[in-house]
């Protein structure tokens, strides 16, 4: 099994005994013993002043684009860097007064949309030339850290679930995302990262020992997160993305479609890696609550060569294709923006949706972002913390 940085940092825990600490902290940040940190750290001297909580909240009680109000009692300032309005997502610099050194310990899922790491950076832009330490406690990218997967984000299409200038799928982990927004940004800042001990590039979750501790409601299990960095993409249009089910983002439908026609079409792209199995089910909240509905369920068959970003877009083009009269990709608002539909802040561009709306090639269209994927495995290399 290999050690997290909470584990190597709690090593050396002597070293920060007199420090003013914050946590940027949920419940996916335990010991191998699953002793959450705050609780570890206390065991060990170290006085955490303040919890701030990403969205989801500290124990992920809440569901996505939800407000956090409620707090646990843990014997420090607990502060929500998830409220109900863009500002919510900044921490209020008065609260830093009284803080010299920030931990940062989330399990990401390794999706460009996904907002942990996105709360990360903003933090990091918050403390720009203030004398605050940021120092990410590292932990495994799941999905490995070889395959990068979609298009590079369009800063245009900067939003709370688009903040890094990556693929969909970056191939990094937190630690080394950190290091790359700090210099693509030239932020002033005073970074540093407990790396892991154990981790290669080529191991995805299961292989790390390490126990799965769902970081949001909506994200059980690491199949869950290899199937994300695409069917993330049906929060942006009116088709259930499984939230409401025990198997959420592997189980997509809507009350129009036809699972086995669907099933028909999706198997023609020529998809590698992937089964998609018809099927009925009924959520019991969130889109369509308490209705039977029509879809598909993703089954992984190869890791290696499942591309879960290409599904998404394919999957999105055969609705459009079959039901072109009930597909709507939907324009209110998605988290705080109310400007740009959430299917292109998702995919980072608005060529995605345009070409499914245009009925290009799809075979094309899921081959028009290798250049990007090319790009970016050449930059990446420069930030790389482990072999």
């Amino acid at each position: 099994m290999i050690a997290t940085g909470l584990d190597i940092l709690l090593r050396k825990s002597e070293h920060f005994q007199n420090r003013k600490i914050g946590l940027i902290v949920n419940q996916s940040s335990v010991t191998p013993e699953l002793n959450y940190s705050w609780n570890a750290l206390k065991e060990r001297g170290i006085q955490v002043k303040m919890i701030f909580s990403p969205e989801h909240g500290l124990f992920a009680t809440e569901q996505d684009q939800i407000a956090v109000n409620y707090q646990p009692e843990l014997g420090c300032e607990m502060v929500s860097l998830y409220g109900d309005s863009a500002e919510s997502l900044l921490p209020d610099k008065a609260l830093l007064d009284n803080i010299d050194l920030i931990l940062f310990d989330i399990q990401d899922v390794g999706s460009r949309y996904y907002t942990y790491i996105n709360t990360l950076a903003l933090f990091m832009e918050a403390v720009d030339s203030m004398d605050i330490e940021i120092m990410v406690l590292d932990r495994p990218n799941p999905l490995g850290g070889t395959i990068v997967e979609g298009p590079l984000l369009d800063p245009a299409f900067r939003s709370f679930v688009g903040i890094f200038p990556v693929p969909v799928r970056h191939g990094l982990t937190a630690g080394e995302l950190a290091l790359f927004y700090r210099d693509i940004k030239k932020l002033d800042i005073n970074l540093s990262v407990i790396k892991m001990e154990g981790w290669q590039r080529s191991m995805l979750f299961p292989e790390t020992g390490l126990p799965w501790i769902p970081p949001s409601p909506n994200m059980p299990t690491f199949a869950t997160a290899e199937v994300y960095p695409g069917m993330c993409l049906f929060e942006g249009i009116n088709a259930s993305e499984g939230r409401g089910t025990t198997t959420p983002f592997q189980l997509s439908g809507a009350p129009f479609i036809k699972p086995d026609d669907l099933a028909r079409r999706c198997r023609a792209y020529g998809l590698e890696g992937v089964l998609f199995r018809p099927v009925w089910f009924k959520p019991t909240f969130h889109k369509f609550c308490n209705s039977v509905i029509g879809g598909l369920w993703l089954q992984v068959t190869d890791h290696s060569r499942f591309r879960s970003f290409a599904t998404g877009v394919a999957m999105t083009a055969a609705l459009h294709e079959l039901y072109p009269e009930e597909l709507q990709f939907i324009t209110s608002v998605y988290e705080f923006n109310d400007r740009i539909p959430a299917f292109d802040l998702l995919a980072g561009n608005s060529t995605i949706r345009n070409s499914i709306l245009k009925g290009c090639d799809t075979s094309l269209l899921l081959d028009s972002w290798r250049g990007d994927e090319a790009g970016f495995l050449q930059v990446k290399t420069d930030f790389h913390l482990y072999e």
